[in-house]
């Protein structure tokens, strides 16, 4: 960075400073209330108190029952607990890695694969690393997996959600809104189609489950559970200006999942582990937080970001914006710039105080093309220099205008270097 030069940061989507009146709420469970919320003593009936409001806090913005919340350590665990813990509790499983060293135990009983309800997953194509490889994991597993491409926008059609189940399916999950290109989602829609579905043809056994990934929305979309139409719903607090560490996952009352930690019976016994009590108590008041000034926030950023883009597609050549032009995040803006290499951009912007990312921060070290933007049909000439700039609270006017000059005179040295033309 520059020297005299205030960072400008436009890198929210990776994640969010903490809140200053998130930090206070947290400190007294970080302090003197630093009790283990499993214990019958004051200092441990205080913490689980503490923990029980944060989750009817939670509750109440999500439009569901406090005991249909559940705490984790992430976005990622909340995937993870999402999709496997419905898939892992069908049984029975195939349980062997090797089957062909299947030999006799100790008893003299015959070892073998077990026979496979074949129960069949549906993701998108563009879905966060967190469900990509768990879905990858439950394919190996011998669940059958289908993965729905998206349009050159980047939305799902619902419709070919529709045509891809089979009397099979299980489980559909569906990002509400992507993490790279920040096109959002169809998910009531799909949901009421899928609520009709379990009405008109299936047993209380074979409902279909659906599962969105809303870790980039908190405190930007809506997050009414009966409205979305939603089974399970994935929640991360440091992308709301809250800490990191602490996730969410709603689970409608019916859904039977699997533990994927073991241990106690924390979280009514679907996620073991002593709470955190600071990060859980940060978590509920980021959300609150970010859900009172909601809907400013989304006309403000909005605003911003249609003259941050353009400004960028009118003063700089041979770019272009990826993702869908209006149904996206107010505070996303994914740009391809024609002939250079994004992690070029991506210093030179350091260099001058400016924070931004070439895709998903879980993703960044990766020198293969953003899965997000090859899904697209994005040229190969144009994949290798995309920049992500997510805007957020700090964001201004000034500081969008001073980027494009920035990134203009940065663009035009790169291609000067370059031997593509």
């Amino acid at each position: 960075m520059t020297k005299n030069s205030e960072l400008i940061y436009l890198d929210h989507a990776a994640t969010t400073p903490l809140a200053p009146e998130v930090l206070e709420a947290m400190l007294p469970f970080l302090r003197e209330e630093f009790g283990n919320a499993g214990s019958i003593h004051s200092k441990g009936q205080s913490a689980k108190n503490a923990i029980e409001k944060a989750r009817r806090d939670v509750a109440e913005i999500l439009y569901c029952e406090p005991e249909e919340i559940i705490f984790t350590s992430g976005g990622t665990e909340s995937d993870n607990l999402a999709l496997r813990g419905v898939l892992e509790n069908l049984s029975p499983r195939p349980v062997l890695s090797n089957p062909a060293k299947a030999g006799e135990e100790g008893n003299g009983s015959k070892v073998g694969k077990r026979e496979s309800k074949n129960a069949h997953l549906i993701i998108s194509e563009i879905e966060h690393p967190a469900i990509l490889r768990a879905a990858e994991l439950l394919k190996k597993q011998g669940i059958e997996l289908t993965k729905i491409p998206v349009g050159k926008n980047g939305i799902v059609d619902a419709r070919k959600i529709e045509k891809a189940i089979q009397s099979n399916t299980k489980l559909i999950s569906v990002m509400l809104a992507n993490n790279e290109i920040g096109t959002i989602q169809p998910i009531r829609e799909i949901g009421k189609m899928i609520r009709k579905m379990n009405q008109e043809q299936r047993t209380k056994n074979q409902e279909l489950i659906f599962h969105t990934d809303a870790v980039q929305v908190g405190g930007i979309l809506n997050l009414d559970t009966r409205h979305l139409k939603v089974d399970l719903l994935s929640l991360s607090a440091h992308k709301f200006y809250g800490p990191k560490g602490t996730g969410i996952l709603f689970a409608r009352k019916g859904t039977q999942l699997a533990p994927q930690i073991l241990g106690g019976g924390q979280e009514r016994g679907r996620r073991a582990g002593t709470e955190n009590v600071a990060g859980i108590v940060g978590a509920a008041a980021a959300l609150k937080l970010a859900e009172n000034s909601r809907e400013k926030e989304f006309a403000r950023l909005s605003k911003l970001r249609d003259y941050f883009v353009g400004k960028i597609l009118a003063e700089i050549p041979r770019v272009r914006l990826n993702g869908d032009s209006k149904n996206r995040l107010p505070g996303n803006a994914n740009f391809s710039f024609f002939g250079i290499e994004g992690e070029s951009i991506l210093l030179r912007l350091d260099f001058a105080g400016i924070a931004a990312s070439s895709g998903s921060a879980c993703a960044s070290g990766d020198l293969e093309p953003s899965h997000v933007l090859t899904a697209l049909g994005i040229p190969r000439e144009w994949l290798h220099g995309s920049i992500r700039f997510t805007l957020g609270k700090s964001t201004t006017k000034k500081d969008l205008t001073r980027v494009a000059q920035v990134l203009k005179k940065i663009v035009v040295d790169l291609r000067a270097l370059s031997p593509v033309e």
